[in-house]
């Protein structure tokens, strides 16, 4: 029987699952060293969809603590995002981080799989990460994961309750793994006017940083129903100037 490869993949969330990376990768905080490795692996927890970065010990600069692995609350959803790094799911032991006069409780964790090696597991969204000599955004990529940014002439009309926002033969699409197409389109065929910008940001680890739109003067069902990356990483370069729906 065939197999459908990304049913496969989404079909594996309730396991550990490791894949070595061959980059040099370093998180800080403040200025001060956490961890530097060409050793490292990227790490799917049971029930995780986003990976985070598992080092060798050795590599760790900062200094790990053990400490209590906090139970996870009832009722959570199948999957999770990349928060609450302190919750898991499987066997092992947290360990506090302490570096630049800083502790960040439970924000490693060593799996008790012996096909990590020892590994420590680190949290993301404490430190500031390079890979090689780029700066990451978000939290470390999935090498099984991709974005194919491509131009289309397909009409691509957006509308709410009959009015139109957008219309536009000049659109970006973006196919990402295991999500649906998103249209993109040229600023310059939006009505921006019927728009009013609101706080909410949002950061893809692919594509940047968001800032969100919602309808002028219309109720919460249309609260920042549109978005745009201001400044996008070089992989969706082509957005730039573009508001998606």
């Amino acid at each position: 029987m065939a197999i459908s490869l990304g049913r496969h993949l989404m079909s594996l969330t309730d396991q550990l699952r490791f894949e070595p990376v061959t980059k040099r990768v370093r998180a800080s905080y403040a200025g001060h060293p956490v961890l530097d490795t060409v050793d490292a692996m990227v790490v799917w927890e049971p029930r995780r969809v986003v990976p985070m970065y598992a080092v060798p010990q050795a590599d760790v600069v900062a200094t790990l603590t053990p400490s209590p692995t906090p139970d996870p609350p009832p009722d959570l959803p199948p999957v999770l995002g990349p928060v609450h790094f302190e919750w898991h799911f499987h066997e092992g032991e947290s360990f506090t981080v302490d570096v630049g006069g800083q502790s960040f409780e439970a924000a490693g964790f060593v799996a008790a799989d012996p096909d990590l090696g020892g590994r420590v597991v680190v949290d993301y969204m404490p430190f500031d990460w390079v890979e090689e000599s780029e700066p990451m955004t978000g939290h470390p990529h999935d090498p099984f994961k991709r974005l194919d940014v491509l131009a289309s002439d397909r009409h691509v009309v957006v509308s709410v309750g009959g009015q139109v926002l957008a219309d536009t033969r000049r659109a970006v699409a973006i196919y990402e793994t295991h999500l649906p197409v998103r249209w993109y389109v040229p600023a310059e065929d939006v009505r921006t006017d019927l728009l009013t910008a609101s706080d909410a940001t949002s950061t893809c680890a692919y594509k940047g940083v968001a800032t969100y739109f919602s309808l002028r003067d219309d109720d919460d069902e249309t609260a920042d129903l549109a978005w745009t990356y201001v400044d996008p990483l070089h992989e969706a370069e082509q957005v730039r100037g573009h508001l998606g729906f």
